[in-house]
């Protein structure tokens, strides 16, 4: 390709070229935009047309920036930010923090740590708004699918920023009514587990039980830690629990010390660009101090 003119990049062709870098598919593109496909693809070729070079290798599995569209998606997402920067300075007072921020986690965390630090956050912002996505996916904070996540993971992704919470620490746990009083290994088999097998097989709760008991199936194979937990109060059976959703519940009772194998790490992470966006800056630090492991 041979560009004629110097091609002059508009708002919208940034824009397009942004939206094309996060979600790897003209489609995706396109709905990120609310604009068919179509037009993505049209303002793409006249872009590369115009500069006289590809932006994108693109083929079946979608699209991936050469250096020109990545740097080029680098300069746009700045414009973003300084532009939402902008948009929500106008539209809240001097001393007051507005607009909706994004986060994700999991289920357990959400009920167990996030909902009881966001509580007192809600009462000293009442513009503050939020979106809460619960998965054991991390969402891509790169694609800015979400502005902060709330993650058990030993080693973050790059190109974000966050802070390591703690250690989560974790048990065997029982019902406080029927359960033994503590766990004997040699009795392993006869208790009836419950464990998220075929959800997380890589969980370190399910490793460590595959390693140490590896006749042991589990009786209740579930999708998540909290459904472990209530399944465990129930009196069904026995489940590994972290320390911060079992310890204070009346209604469960800890057999094992902690394991020491399955312990991982919780961090709070976000975009480098997103930590300069005044509401998902406030939020941050506040989940920073308020998040309490035991």
């Amino acid at each position: 390709m041979n560009a004629e003119t110097q091609y002059q990049l508009s708002a919208m062709d940034m824009q397009v070229i942004l939206a094309l870098a996060r979600a790897g598919t003209i489609a995706g593109a396109g709905a990120r935009l609310n604009v068919d496909a179509s037009t993505v693809f049209r303002v793409l070729q006249r872009i590369e047309k115009g500069l006289g070079q590809r932006l994108f290798e693109r083929s079946r599995k979608g699209c991936v920036p050469l250096d020109m569209a990545a740097q080029v998606a680098l300069h746009a997402e700045h414009i973003e930010t300084q532009v939402e920067a902008a948009r929500a300075l106008l539209q809240s007072q001097p001393d007051e923090v507005a607009g909706t921020v994004r986060l994700t986690t999991t289920d357990t965390i959400l009920h167990g740590l996030l909902a009881p630090a966001l509580k007192p956050l809600a009462v000293l912002h009442p513009k503050l708004g939020f979106e809460l996505h619960t998965g054991n996916e991390l969402a891509n904070l790169t694609q800015r699918d979400a502005d902060i996540a709330v993650r058990v993971t030993k080693r973050p992704p790059p190109h974000v920023v966050g802070k390591h919470v703690g250690p989560i620490r974790v048990a065997l746990f029982g019902a406080t009514d029927g359960a033994p009083t503590q766990f004997d290994p040699d009795r392993a088999g006869s208790l009836a587990w419950i464990a998220p097998d075929d959800a997380m097989p890589e969980h370190p709760s399910v490793v460590w039980r595959r390693r140490h008991f590896p006749r042991v199936a589990p009786r209740y194979r579930v999708n998540s830690i909290l459904t472990v937990a209530e399944f465990t109060a129930m009196g069904l059976g026995v489940g590994v629990l972290p320390l911060f959703l079992a310890q204070a519940r009346p209604d469960l009772r800890q057999l094992s010390p902690v394991l020491d194998e399955c312990q991982t790490e919780l961090w709070l992470l976000t975009h480098t660009e997103s930590r300069y966006l005044r509401r998902i800056a406030t939020v941050f630090s506040h989940l920073a101090q308020h998040l309490q492991l035991r």
